[in-house]
């Protein structure tokens, strides 16, 4: 059923969000992205600051004299891959892809700021937080740290994820751990490389990355309470050039994702000790680069329950499902979670290509749901 608000709107959010489709900006470099979503903000009434981590927005609504606040979420960053839906409106930029939705999530963001525009009932400030490099550098983080909350206060914020394989429009969430901490380290090896056929005069990084490829397959088995979710990947193991060349160096990628905190200090630690131990065991040395980490998504259990009873209400009580367990996956808004209670939501993408895939596509049809969805909480917080 069609929402009377955004029906006469609809058309033109699609056509945004397909053009938001044809320029994919790989984070941090969103500027066409950032320039287009500015122009309509500003023309929509909101006052648009611009700059937030480069090329993040924060788009202003007051109404009334309230001081009460809400704050709502959207990414807006690609990911480098080339696009092959064959659409009308696929990539214009070779090498990037909004093949996570994030086209799907500002076009929500600003349906939901349409229909506010429209609106002058409402008492109070809602604070529009258009995001960028979600998929890479913490845009989340890189907003906080640029004054975000400080010059934007919030009460609560919000943020909405499309889910391909939940159905079309319909919402799910849980409150405490959603989605799983990031941290990515990668691991180097520094032996004494030689001839193969003498393996003796050397220290085979090969051997020494080995065996802490398998070490670390007990940290989560025989370290971590099996009631807590986590998991640690080596997803690379790069060393040597020939069958016969014992090389110097071995370098290993690997991932830990958790969703306590505690859980995740656990990891962090135990991957350093496990590989220098096992490197000394050798006679063979490690170095340690971490790169940017994500904490654990931790949702506010009353934010949840007021995006439930939101969703109830004005969608259905079938269009709420509870999600059963943490997705082992992760995303920067848990940054904005530390800082101010909310809850990171789920909305339905229906049957198609997975996350992160070249055939992805973002589910216009659910377009006027997520809007909406922004728009009735909105109303809702600031009555």
């Amino acid at each position: 059923m069609r929402d009377a608000i955004l029906s006469k709107f609809l058309p033109e959010l699609v056509n945004i969000r397909h053009k938001l489709h044809e320029m994919p900006e790989i984070g941090l470099s969103e500027v066409k992205t950032s320039e287009f979503v500015a122009g309509l903000l500003q023309s929509w009434g909101f006052e648009v600051t611009r700059g937030l981590a480069t090329t993040g927005i924060v788009a202003t609504l007051k109404r009334g004299n309230s001081n009460r606040s809400i704050g709502f979420r959207a990414d807006m960053d690609a990911l480098p891959m080339q696009e092959e839906t064959g659409l009308a409106y696929q990539s214009q930029h070779p090498g990037a892809m909004h093949a996570c939705g994030h086209d799907g999530h500002t076009s929500m963001l600003l349906g939901a700021a349409w229909a506010l525009s429209q609106d002058a009932s409402f008492n109070g400030t809602v604070h529009l937080i258009f995001q960028p490099a979600e998929e890479n550098f913490g845009g989340g983080k890189l907003m906080i740290e640029d004054g975000l909350f400080k010059r934007f206060p919030c009460e609560r914020v919000f943020a909405l994820h499309n889910w391909p394989g939940l159905p079309a429009g319909t919402f799910s969430t849980r409150a405490g751990a959603m989605a799983a901490s990031i941290d990515v380290l990668t691991l180097t090896i520094r032996g004494k490389g030689g001839h193969g056929a003498q393996p003796e005069l050397t220290v085979d990084p090969v051997v020494v990355g080995s065996s802490v490829v398998m070490a670390l397959q007990t940290l989560v088995s025989r370290n971590v309470s099996p009631h807590q979710p986590s998991v640690v990947t080596v997803g690379s193991f790069q060393s040597g050039s020939a069958s016969n060349i014992i090389p110097d160096t071995a370098v290993l990628e690997i991932s830990m994702r958790a969703t306590d905190p505690a859980v995740r200090k656990q990891l962090q630690e135990r991957v350093e000790q496990i590989a220098r131990f096992q490197a000394q065991s050798f006679n063979a040395d490690v170095t340690f680069g971490w790169q940017v980490g994500y904490p654990a998504t931790i949702n506010d259990a009353e934010a949840v329950a007021e995006a439930r009873a939101v969703i109830s209400e004005k969608f259905s009580e079938g269009a709420f499902v509870e999600l059963a367990q943490p997705l082992m996956g992760s995303e920067d808004f848990s940054f904005l979670l530390e800082e101010v209670p909310g809850a990171y939501v789920l909305i339905g993408n229906g049957e198609s290509s997975g996350l992160h895939t070249t055939r992805y596509d973002f589910n216009d049809e659910i377009l006027e749901r997520g809007a909406m969805y922004f728009y009735h909480l909105a109303r809702s917080a600031l009555v």
